[in-house]
């Protein structure tokens, strides 16, 4: 998809990888309505993106208020005339604890936020995609959705659910106008342990591999939707997982495993 004069719907907007896909779909042309729960975090991000409302429109939106979901492919074309493309970006991490010691209500959490307000969004804007001359869907799931993480259990299992979820689209909506990408970031230098109320180590900083920068990771994204990739691996560590676990998946596991075995004994 070309990103130039499209409209697109881009929830964690307020930081991290959203606030850096944000910016730069503008700078290539694009128009942006933000979503994310944190008010002050969008006003810096349209601050930092562009002139006053023409290419960024924040909204303040909880992605698992379904009532909420449903009512925004309205509010964004009330605003910018059309709407064109949906980035699912915004997710949380679960605690770094076995499921044992994790609670249910923690647990629902993060299956709510990662999985549920990204059905929620798909199933309110799929049908305006359809009557689009081209719409582009793009799911961010996580090296989690394909390898499992120790003390990460749950987050895993949500972005598994993204990553077939995702694939699943794509095979049904293969003869259609509409494009569908699942991406794949590693170790990249967000806040996503603070915007999941954890204080915890950033994912990646105990890791062999230094975590990406927000802004190069955006960019690998935004490249990945212009060419209309089925799958987008985002840094060197993803991609090398993902073949390890491709062909030695017990080997992969006892690999992150050991990874990670500092971050589940804090």
């Amino acid at each position: 998809m070309k990103i130039s004069n499209k409209v697109f719907v881009l929830t964690g907007a307020g930081n991290g990888i959203g606030r850096e896909l944000a910016i730069q779909l503008i700078i290539k042309g694009a128009r942006v309505a933000g979503i994310d729960l944190d008010k002050d975090g969008l006003a810096e991000t349209q601050k930092m993106a562009e002139d006053g409302g023409k290419t960024f429109q924040p909204v303040v939106l909880n992605i698992t208020d379904r009532e909420a979901a449903n009512k925004l492919p309205q509010q964004v074309i009330d605003h910018f005339g059309s709407v064109d493309g949906l980035i699912n970006n915004a997710g949380i991490i679960q605690k770094f604890v076995p499921v044992n010691e994790l609670s249910i209500e923690d647990a629902e959490r993060v299956l709510d936020v990662n999985f549920n307000g990204t059905l929620y969004l798909i199933k309110a804007f799929l049908p305006i995609f359809l009557d689009r001359p081209e719409a582009h869907i793009v799911n961010v799931c996580s090296m989690g959705g394909f390898l499992p993480v120790p003390g990460q259990t749950i987050y895993g299992a949500s972005k598994a659910a993204v990553k077939l979820l995702t694939e699943g689209l794509y095979a049904e909506l293969k003869e259609t106008n509409i494009r569908v990408t699942v991406v794949f970031p590693g170790a990249i230098a967000t806040n996503i342990s603070s915007n999941s109320g954890l204080d915890i180590p950033e994912v990646g900083a105990d890791t062999n591999y230094k975590p990406m920068p927000a802004d190069k990771a955006a960019s690998q994204i935004i490249s990945g939707i212009e060419k209309n990739a089925f799958r987008v691996l985002v840094g060197s560590d993803a991609k090398m997982l993902d073949m390890m676990y491709r062909f030695a998946p017990k080997f992969a596991t006892n690999f992150i495993t050991k990874k990670m075995k500092n971050l589940l004994n804090n």
